[in-house]
């Protein structure tokens, strides 16, 4: 009798917990989502398992009765019935240097065969984003590597810089391009890609790109792909976002590519329906901005006192016909500091990359550029505006005064110049002294089909082991007046060539 008394003191002074709270019965299971009754003390996000089927769950419906739980893997072997039990743990993640050069699922496990991932550290997939204190001002440049992009919309450490177009119009192309730029970059941050409902063979092509470029030095790739449950594809952009921040904290920079957020939304609306929760508009649940902006506040450019390191974010979401005003495209454009909108219009007339000056934008701006830069490009992207502009108009009239004809004839070369093939990124200062070129007025008289192959020649004399031209650019970040006067001389050389 006196242990029976003991028992229900140490349960009402919660000294010990009955086994019925720890674990619960599956009542219904079916699409990746179970139903169990029982778990009467599981928490939000905290991880399950299916006893006897070595498969774990994360709980997110905690209604009165029963607990919704989303199954991480395939959920066809749960039957109704099947015992599953707390594992008092949320949801965590290897991070750490083991993972580089690796490709990982949203749970942190190999997929490229090289085997185990040497990892001490776990970090939780869902982490709070750091305060407004902890925060310092975004002031230091991320090259792309793409001239419009450096040039015209400028990306800082610690931004977050949408890419949003149609499909197929190169939004990847963008982030591959980057990518492959921060070989040759000065404090290079770690890259992590993660691939959100791709199919394999593309995400194939990605990874042996990078592979032949000797990119996956500094890069992580996360991959959840078309075929994989609903779980997984909400969960990708988390788990990259948490390998991020590891090197964020660590006093160094990275930057994360989510391609793309358009499937993690379709994602996350399947497991709200299936788990019974209100719809609202275009059935998407009522939290499905914030499924994005819990995710896009974890970029930032870490204070001095926190180490002074940088998580940069580049969304892609994917428009439909050009509908930059859809319900997730301007749910993130809310959340980002700006956006790179690529026109399908523009792509199909051959312009590549096929970026729309006008609405696309950085809001961080020239606070993001290196001072040669900003000295060179200052006004590029207002004359190339006032160009479209008039270039519009002239298509109602032949009769020009010269002024307007030579506004019209410098924005066509300077739109030829900015035109780049894919995976051909070029350092920053190779790109000033290409616009420094069309800035200064020397390709207003070479003929407009010859501006791309003289880009090509001016960029080959420029490496020559003679010339420091380019070597003063880097180490100085600014063309001085003994540079520009060597710059000039190069330009001229080469003009001479095409008989201009």
């Amino acid at each position: 009798m006196d242990k029976i008394e003991q028992f229900k003191r140490q349960l009402e002074e919660k000294e010990i917990e009955p086994k019925m709270d720890e674990i619960g019965t599956v009542i219904e299971s079916g699409d990746n989502v179970v139903k169990a009754n029982g778990l009467r003390d599981v928490e939000n996000f905290e991880l399950v398992e299916f006893e006897g089927r070595q498969i774990f769950g994360l709980a997110l419906n905690l209604e009165e009765y029963e607990t919704g739980i989303i199954v991480l893997g395939k959920g066809n072997a749960i039957k109704e019935g099947d015992v599953v039990k707390r594992t008092k743990r949320t949801l965590s993640v290897p991070v750490g240097e083991g993972l580089i050069g690796r490709v990982v699922d949203p749970l942190g496990r190999p997929l490229d065969g090289k085997g185990k991932i040497e990892s001490k550290i776990s970090y939780p997939v869902e982490r709070l984003a750091p305060s407004v204190i902890e925060r310092a001002p975004v002031d230091k440049p991320l090259h792309t590597g793409i001239l419009a992009i450096d040039a015209l919309i400028p990306i800082g450490r610690g931004q977050r810089e949408l890419i949003l177009g149609d499909r197929g119009i190169g939004k990847t192309a963008i982030a591959l391009d980057m990518i492959l730029n921060q070989k040759e970059e000065k404090n290079r941050p770690v890259c992590v890609y993660v691939a959100c409902g791709q199919k394999k063979s593309k995400l194939k092509r990605l990874v042996k790109a990078l592979e032949e470029k000797g990119a996956m030095e500094y890069t992580i790739v996360v991959a959840a792909f078309a075929d994989d449950p609903a779980s997984f594809l909400y969960l990708a952009p988390y788990t990259g976002c948490a390998i991020g921040e590891y090197f964020r904290d660590n006093k160094k920079d990275a930057v994360i590519v989510y391609d793309d957020l358009t499937k993690q939304s379709w994602a996350w609306r399947e497991i709200s329906l299936v788990l019974r929760r209100p719809p609202g508009r275009e059935a998407y649940p009522g939290d499905i901005f914030y499924l994005h902006s819990r995710l896009l506040e974890r970029a930032a450019k870490l204070s001095k006192e926190k180490g002074g390191g940088s998580l940069t974010a580049l969304p892609i979401v994917e428009t439909q016909a050009g509908d930059i005003s859809g319900y997730i495209p301007t749910n993130v454009i809310s959340i980002t500091d700006g956006q790179i909108f690529l026109d399908s219009a523009l792509f199909y007339k051959g312009q590549r990359p096929s970026l729309d000056i006008g609405r696309s934008v950085s809001r961080v701006g020239s606070k993001a550029q290196v001072s040669g830069m900003k000295k060179i490009a200052g006004t590029l992207k207002l004359d190339l505006a006032q160009f479209q502009d008039l270039e519009r108009f002239s298509e109602f009239t032949e009769e020009l005064d010269p002024q307007t004809r030579k506004m019209l004839e410098r924005g066509k070369r300077m739109r030829e110049l900015l035109k780049q093939e894919d995976l051909a990124p070029l350092s920053f200062e190779k790109e000033i002294a290409v616009i420094f070129a069309g800035t200064k007025g020397y390709l207003d008289d070479l003929p407009l089909e010859k501006i791309r192959q003289f880009k090509i020649d001016l960029i080959e004399e420029l490496k020559a082991p003679s010339l420091e031209i380019l070597d003063n650019i880097r180490d100085k970040e600014l063309v001085d007046s003994k540079t520009e006067g060597e710059l000039e001389e190069v330009i001229k050389r080469v003009k001479k060539s095409y008989g201009a």
